[in-house]
Protein backbone atom coordinates (compact mmCIF):
# COMPACT_ATOMS: atom_id res chain seq x y z
CA UNK A 1 0.00 0.00 0.00
CA UNK A 2 0.61 3.10 -0.91
CA UNK A 3 1.90 5.63 1.83
CA UNK A 4 0.02 8.80 2.08
CA UNK A 5 1.82 12.14 1.52
CA UNK A 6 2.63 13.28 5.09
CA UNK A 7 3.15 9.89 6.56
CA UNK A 8 6.25 9.10 6.41
CA UNK A 9 7.69 11.73 8.59
CA UNK A 10 5.22 10.63 11.45
CA UNK A 11 6.74 7.02 10.85
CA UNK A 12 10.44 7.77 10.72
CA UNK A 13 9.71 9.57 13.80
CA UNK A 14 7.90 6.63 15.82
CA UNK A 15 10.64 4.24 14.43
CA UNK A 16 13.32 5.71 16.40
CA UNK A 17 11.40 6.70 19.22
CA UNK A 18 12.46 3.95 20.59
CA UNK A 19 16.30 4.38 20.01
CA UNK A 20 18.76 4.14 17.49
CA UNK A 21 18.25 2.66 14.38
CA UNK A 22 19.48 2.56 11.24
CA UNK A 23 17.57 3.01 7.67
CA UNK A 24 17.14 -0.98 6.81
CA UNK A 25 15.83 -0.81 10.50
CA UNK A 26 13.35 1.71 10.35
CA UNK A 27 11.89 0.13 6.91
CA UNK A 28 11.95 -3.33 8.52
CA UNK A 29 9.85 -1.63 12.04
CA UNK A 30 7.40 0.21 9.23
CA UNK A 31 6.49 -3.53 8.15
CA UNK A 32 6.62 -5.56 10.88
CA UNK A 33 3.88 -3.03 12.87
CA UNK A 34 1.60 -2.68 9.94
CA UNK A 35 2.20 -6.27 9.36
CA UNK A 36 3.56 -5.80 5.39
CA UNK A 37 0.48 -3.22 5.03
CA UNK A 38 3.08 -0.21 4.31
CA UNK A 39 6.21 -0.64 2.88
CA UNK A 40 8.83 1.86 2.30
CA UNK A 41 10.56 2.45 -0.56
CA UNK A 42 14.56 3.16 -0.13
CA UNK A 43 15.01 6.16 -1.81
CA UNK A 44 12.11 7.95 -0.24
CA UNK A 45 13.23 6.63 3.39
CA UNK A 46 17.16 7.84 2.86
CA UNK A 47 15.33 11.60 1.49
CA UNK A 48 13.25 11.72 4.65
CA UNK A 49 15.99 10.46 7.19
CA UNK A 50 18.21 13.43 5.75
CA UNK A 51 15.28 15.95 5.66
CA UNK A 52 14.24 15.37 9.51
CA UNK A 53 18.19 15.24 10.13
CA UNK A 54 18.43 18.83 8.25
CA UNK A 55 15.59 19.50 10.43
CA UNK A 56 17.14 19.20 13.54
CA UNK A 57 14.60 16.23 14.66
CA UNK A 58 17.09 13.35 14.46
CA UNK A 59 20.75 13.32 14.63
CA UNK A 60 22.90 10.27 13.35
CA UNK A 61 25.81 8.29 14.11
CA UNK A 62 28.05 5.84 12.76
CA UNK A 63 27.59 2.11 14.41
CA UNK A 64 28.08 -1.32 13.43
CA UNK A 65 24.84 -3.72 12.62
CA UNK A 66 24.31 -6.90 14.40
CA UNK A 67 26.27 -8.25 10.99
CA UNK A 68 29.38 -6.27 12.02
CA UNK A 69 28.36 -3.86 9.05
CA UNK A 70 28.77 0.56 9.20
CA UNK A 71 25.86 1.67 9.32
CA UNK A 72 24.56 5.36 10.10
CA UNK A 73 21.98 5.06 13.00
CA UNK A 74 19.42 7.72 13.94
CA UNK A 75 18.35 8.99 17.09
CA UNK A 76 15.40 11.50 17.77
CA UNK A 77 16.27 14.56 19.39
CA UNK A 78 14.41 16.55 21.54
CA UNK A 79 12.91 18.85 19.65
CA UNK A 80 11.95 15.40 17.43
CA UNK A 81 10.42 14.18 20.24
CA UNK A 82 8.24 17.67 20.59
CA UNK A 83 7.65 17.08 16.66
CA UNK A 84 6.28 13.33 16.85
CA UNK A 85 3.60 14.31 19.62
CA UNK A 86 2.32 17.12 17.52
CA UNK A 87 2.13 15.02 14.56
CA UNK A 88 0.96 12.16 16.52
CA UNK A 89 -1.99 14.46 17.46
CA UNK A 90 -2.77 15.81 14.75
CA UNK A 91 -3.08 12.40 12.35
CA UNK A 92 -5.22 10.91 15.14
CA UNK A 93 -7.46 14.09 15.29
CA UNK A 94 -7.65 13.48 11.23
CA UNK A 95 -7.83 9.49 11.59
CA UNK A 96 -10.92 10.09 14.28
CA UNK A 97 -12.57 12.27 11.46
CA UNK A 98 -12.28 9.98 8.80
CA UNK A 99 -13.57 7.42 10.50
CA UNK A 100 -16.14 9.16 11.91
CA UNK A 101 -17.53 10.07 8.37
CA UNK A 102 -16.76 5.99 7.36
CA UNK A 103 -19.12 4.88 10.30
CA UNK A 104 -22.02 7.74 9.58
CA UNK A 105 -24.70 6.45 8.21
CA UNK A 106 -25.47 7.80 4.41
CA UNK A 107 -27.25 10.44 4.09
CA UNK A 108 -27.69 10.66 8.13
Amino acid sequence: MNLLQGTLDLLVLKAVAGGPRHGYEVARWVRDTTDGTLQVDDGALYTALHRLEKRAWLRSEWGLTEKGRRAKYYVLTATGRRRLATETRTWTQYADAVFKVIRASEGG
